[in-house]
């Protein structure tokens, strides 16, 4: 563990020194078998285009590949990855009982300025050897991801760094996420009540209430990582800090009228700030 290499230099000042995230300095191999591995990073391509494949079709096109494979192990796969038809997306966050649900807010409303609305999801992220998942916050009127965060589990913990690190540039108004345990969990749900945000949660199988971090998770691996073999995590971090560079400050979307999300969520703050002083 890095600590006992340095134990006079805090985890997070190692992270910044290393260029790493501070749950990558955690990674631990999975232990996934090399075969069950690969179908899974196979199930990953296919799910990126088919999102409606639930674990029949799946099944289905697995031997169709020549993979000898039983319903029982996609299902048991589809699981670990928290792929789940009916939903465009990998249901990473599974909704718990325990926790409490929070009604959506977002339904006829007219998003127009940055800060007014920010998003989160987690999405698959594949490794040569293994897996990390990824968790994005992105500001829904811009599309401007604000922070991001891996980590080899699904604790709610860095989902919380990746909020926090987003709230010190600013502060949204309403916070939408899917019903996933690490949503609404109370370690994240206190920080954005403590800074008086509301929370707004998708309705189950409303496809829409989050889509555009949807389209980002599409860009992300269409673009970036199925375009790569990371072979360690420190790889894959590089990788996505030069994609979520990219993707900011010089990818054009026709969506912003061909400005790039940096643009437009600087232009809105400007606007924002000018409209302040008039009043």
């Amino acid at each position: 563990m890095v600590e006992a290499a340095h134990p006079s230099i805090s985890v997070s000042r190692q992270c910044e020194l290393l260029g790493l995230s501070r749950s990558s300095l955690y990674y631990r191999s999975r232990g996934v078998d090399e075969r069950d591995l690969w179908m899974m990073h196979l199930l990953d391509e296919q799910y990126t285009r088919t999102p409606f494949y639930g674990s029949r079709r799946m099944t289905a096109w697995l031997r169709s590949m020549g993979y000898q494979v039983n319903r029982k192990k996609v299902v048991r796969l589809m699981r670990e990855m928290g792929i789940e038809a009916i939903y465009p997306k990998p249901r990473l966050s599974v909704a718990g009982k325990e926790h409490k649900i929070y009604p959506y807010l977002l339904r006829g409303m007219i998003i127009s300025r940055a800060n007014q609305v920010w998003c989160a999801d987690i999405t698959y992220i594949r490794l040569r050897r293994g897996f990390i998942y990824l968790v994005a916050i992105m500001d829904w009127f811009s599309r401007y991801v604000l922070a991001w965060e891996v980590s080899n589990s699904m604790e709610a913990e860095f989902c919380v760094w990746a909020l926090e690190r987003a709230l010190e540039g600013g502060l949204p108004e309403i916070f939408n996420t899917d019903q996933g345990v690490q949503f609404s969990s109370e370690l994240f749900v206190k920080v954005l009540e403590y800074n008086q945000i509301l929370v707004s949660m998708d309705g189950r199988g409303r496809v829409l209430d989050n889509i555009f971090i949807e389209r980002l998770w599409r860009a992300v691996k269409y673009e970036e990582v199925y375009l790569h073999e990371y072979e360690t995590v420190r790889e894959a971090v590089e990788g996505l800090r030069r994609y979520f560079e990219f993707y900011n400050h010089q990818r054009f979307h026709q969506a912003l009228g061909y400005k790039t999300p940096a643009e437009v969520y600087a232009e809105s703050l400007n606007s924002q700030g000018l409209s302040e002083m008039a009043g």
